[in-house]
């Protein structure tokens, strides 16, 4: 059974409404109005009314004196009267609404089986264009000017209550978000994650444990479930790098299908680059010529380049244009671990992980191109993984962890260093209290940094902006961006001064 779409009518243009008022306030044919009308043009010599533009794209004019039994038409014949154009338009988004629906358009995307339930909303607000950035400090974080513009994108009715999902298997995570589209951005509904480590083991034997697939399955179980209470319209369901690189993969994925339900995708390493530039997209400085964006997973690190020398003013979604070269690394945080160790890590252990991942980043073919272009400047580092964003956190002497003040916020170069020094000077114990760490991250954190070292090695950049959002954001500016929710409004159209002839 598929949930249906309310159809609401499309926003209709100024000058429509424009002729409707004229309409509405035209004196009907016979009536006292119609009299008090026709003695003052006697009174004013029989002066014939020449409808404005309004009133001749109404088809709704005033009487005309010399011709008591039909109102004046524009050349070409009658028209239709604004109303009937509004009802139309209605009519025809709805039908498009419900043709998008069953067809589920766009890639990987269901309808939900459940009617929506109104639940209390989350306060996070994403937002795929953002203002202007001054400055270097920690507080340049993106936001939405205060004046938005009349051509500003707005949500199309049809958009306004549906729900979009984007689930997110890693090889250490399952991550959930449920939103709403917003103008400009989406709203936070409901959010879910947990640690679950599929890829456990995963170096070692090349398939999937019992163990870590049961973890899996009952965190899955637990989005089915948000899904379901949600009345999720158009959602997303991938599985990265454990599911790609074991040899059960597949298996596991319809085994989640059979007890489950959800159909999961195995997403493409190149996939799974672009939606992390998708995702990140409005953390980009409007004045960079160039980004070098990576994503630290669990079993895999991409790394992307962001050529923006001739963007043209490109923003948000639409900067997914100009990726010049990506590589994908297979390590992450999880399979390095295991091979040099996580819990006790010395200097030669930290520097055997920086050598191990600095290894695989002689594969990017255009290495020698980015390290020219960070040398001219204006090239900043944007990175998304739980390795930034403790760093942030720890940096900034977080009590607790705070989203707000993590993501967005830009870190020097001296400042990513100390925090390294800071984490490899910390012993285990010290770790699992730290409350921007925890036991879950304890003994990843340092693989974490080992891959970004060998990153900030290879590719030295001044700056870097920490990035709360990655992948399942990037998920939901596709799907919303394909179903074209974000629509601008029509230009103004001002009326010409004088008579209109």
């Amino acid at each position: 059974m598929q949930a249906g779409v309310s159809g609401q009518g499309a926003p209709r243009a100024v000058g429509d409404r424009d002729a409707e008022r004229h309409a509405a306030d035209a004196p009907v044919k016979g009536g006292a109005d119609s009299k008090t009308a026709s003695a003052g043009s006697r009174k004013r010599g029989r002066k014939r009314h020449r409808p404005n533009r309004a009133e001749r794209r109404a088809g709704a004019g005033r009487i005309d004196s010399h011709s008591p039994t039909e109102a004046p038409q524009p050349k070409g014949g009658p028209q239709p009267v604004a109303a009937e154009a509004g009802h139309a338009a209605r009519a025809q988004a709805a039908t498009a609404s419900d043709s998008r629906t069953r067809n589920g358009a766009g890639s990987g995307t269901t309808a939900s089986p459940v009617a929506a339930r109104p639940q209390g909303e989350g306060r996070e607000r994403f937002e795929p264009r953002e203002a202007a950035v001054g400055g270097h400090g920690p507080h340049c974080a993106s936001g939405l000017p205060r004046h938005v513009s009349r051509d500003a994108p707005t949500v199309a009715d049809e958009a306004q209550g549906r729900l979009y999902a984007a689930l997110d298997l890693g090889t250490n995570n399952c991550r959930l978000l449920v939103a709403r589209p917003e103008q400009r951005g989406f709203r936070v509904v409901d959010a879910y994650s947990r640690i679950v480590r599929l890829g456990e083991g995963l170096g070692h034997t090349n398939r999937l444990g019992e163990a870590a697939m049961d973890r899996a399955l009952e965190a899955l179980a637990c989005c089915r479930d948000k899904l379901e209470d949600r009345g999720v319209e158009r959602f997303r369901l991938i599985a990265t790098e454990a599911c790609r690189a074991a040899e059960n993969g597949p298996q596991f994925i319809e085994r989640v299908r059979q007890e489950t339900g959800l159909a999961l995708e195995i997403a493409s390493r190149e996939t799974e680059a672009r939606l992390a530039v998708a995702g990140c997209a409005s953390l980009v400085c409007p004045d960079a010529n160039g980004v070098v964006l990576f994503d630290i997973g669990g079993g895999s690190s991409e790394i992307v380049w962001l050529d923006l020398r001739n963007r043209c003013g490109a923003r948000g979604v639409a900067l997914t244009r100009f990726i010049r070269a990506w590589i994908s690394l297979p390590v992450g945080v999880v399979n390095l671990a295991e091979r040099h160790g996580g819990r006790h890590v010395t200097a030669d252990t930290f520097e055997a992980m920086v050598n191990d991942a600095r290894s695989h980043l002689e594969a990017f073919t255009l290495g020698r191109e980015l390290s020219a272009a960070i040398c001219d400047g204006k090239v900043h580092m944007l990175g998304t993984s739980g390795t930034v964003t403790t760093l942030a956190g720890v940096h900034f002497g977080l009590k607790r962890y705070d989203r707000r003040r993590v993501d967005g916020a830009w870190m020097d170069n001296e400042d990513v260093t100390a925090m390294i020094e800071r984490l490899r000077a910390m012993p285990y114990e010290e770790r699992v209290d730290n409350p921007c760490i925890g036991a879950d991250r304890a003994d990843l954190v340092l693989a974490g940094c080992a891959i970004l070292e060998a990153i900030r090695r290879r590719w030295p950049c001044q700056r870097l902006r920490v990035a709360d959002r990655g992948l399942r954001e990037g998920i939901l500016m596709e799907l919303m961006a394909a179903d074209n929710v974000w629509r601008r409004k029509p230009p103004h159209r001002q009326r010409p001064r004088g008579r209109t002839r």
